[in-house]
């Protein structure tokens, strides 16, 4: 198994990035697309990368963000098949506090109806294929945890409430190192998605976790209390970026060393 991050907030050499993500992997004879960046510059990288996205045989989108999502057009036009899946539930419908303003921070508006039949809803604990898992958050009131972050999301009475981060998904491969987890931004907490995947997966070992931690606004004693929970957890391979930042990245550093990586566009992972 391996993964290639396509873009990163850090650019690679001879390939941009921007405030997003986007990582193809290969996995037991398949191909997964996880996310689509802020725009189609992970097209381009992909291009540059000699990766043909028309081969891509499975979409899939972490949570219902511009950054994640926004490239989904420009997929589309390179694969004229695959499916993105999304969570049950997903909308055009969530916002963002920034200082004095609420800001739209979710997909662009019109993008799931005009690819309504290029997506697939998926609820509950679903399997894409044998040995690569969907899994929802099934840790209880995430909307506290929303409300905290300053995240909201239109409801269906037109009310606004904060995010209980429920068009957000896990995807998660068997290795045979182990399970190799994938949280894009992990609204919902690092350690309780480790939780989450341990119980939706029983009885077997988490090798590697990779994505975005959302740590770029964090207190450095509370990224110091995950670092070591990390420690304990006995994940071998972390590699993170996108919305972790550096002040963080280098706290995590500190305390698991050579078992943090970093991420950038191009930078290939390889799970043997």
């Amino acid at each position: 198994m391996r993964a290639i991050i396509l873009t990163d907030n850090t650019p690679g050499i001879c390939l941009g990035g921007e405030w997003g993500l986007s990582v193809y992997i290969e996995h037991a004879g398949h191909t997964v697309l996880l996310d689509t960046g802020a725009s189609g510059l992970f097209a381009e990288n992909a291009a540059a990368l000699g990766i043909d996205l028309g081969g891509v045989e499975y979409g899939v989108l972490s949570h219902a963000h511009y950054d994640h999502a926004d490239g989904m057009a420009a997929f589309f036009a390179a694969n004229g098949t695959a499916k993105f899946h999304l969570r049950a539930g997903t909308g055009e419908n969530c916002f963002g506090c920034h200082g004095e303003s609420l800001d739209y921070i979710g997909i662009r508006r019109g993008t799931l109806l005009s690819y309504r039949d290029r997506i697939e809803y998926v609820s509950g604990a679903y399997t894409l294929y044998p040995g690569a898992y969907l899994l929802p958050h099934t840790t209880p009131n995430l909307a506290a945890v929303g409300e905290r972050a300053g995240m909201f999301v239109d409801a269906d009475d037109r009310r606004r409430r904060p995010d209980d981060f429920s068009h957000e998904q896990t995807l998660v491969f068997e290795t045979e190192r182990g399970l190799a987890v994938f949280s894009s931004c992990s609204h919902a907490g690092v350690m309780n998605i480790l939780r989450e995947v341990r119980e939706a997966l029983p009885g077997r070992e988490i090798c590697a976790l990779v994505g975005g931690f959302h740590l770029y606004e964090t207190k450095p004693d509370e990224v110091a209390v995950l670092a070591d929970e990390l420690l304990r957890s006995g994940v071998e391979t972390v590699v993170t970026g996108h919305c972790t930042g550096d002040e963080a990245l280098a706290i995590l550093r500190h305390t698991l060393g050579g078992r943090v990586r970093s991420m950038y566009s191009g930078m290939e992972i390889h799970f043997a």
